[in-house]
């Protein structure tokens, strides 16, 4: 994919994007920023866009790594499932055996 210029408004400021992000994406992306900042705004009632940014951030951090958190817990029980699945299956064989 080529580079795109891409415009999008996130708290009331225009942004000039350029990559390789599909446009849909990128407003997407935009909408949820956005839609942070406002949050964090309405909850703290701070004004100051640049500490509401930061704060974003750091919820926006925390939803990343809950979500990989998440991801590797289930992975792991995944794996312990099968592991489960795989000794009950190698002892019914060896049963008929």
């Amino acid at each position: 994919m080529v580079a795109q210029n891409m415009k999008v408004e996130i708290y009331g400021q225009s942004y000039n994007v350029v990559g390789d992000l599909e446009p849909d994406y990128a407003e997407e992306l935009a909408r949820h920023v956005d839609g942070t900042m406002r949050e964090i705004a309405r909850a703290t009632g701070m004004v100051d866009s640049v500490k509401v940014a930061v704060l974003s951030a750091l919820a926006i951090a925390d939803e990343l790594h809950t979500l990989r958190s998440t991801r590797v817990e289930g992975t792991d029980d995944l794996r312990e499932r099968a592991e489960r699945c795989i000794s009950l299956i190698e002892k019914a064989l060896e049963q008929s055996a």
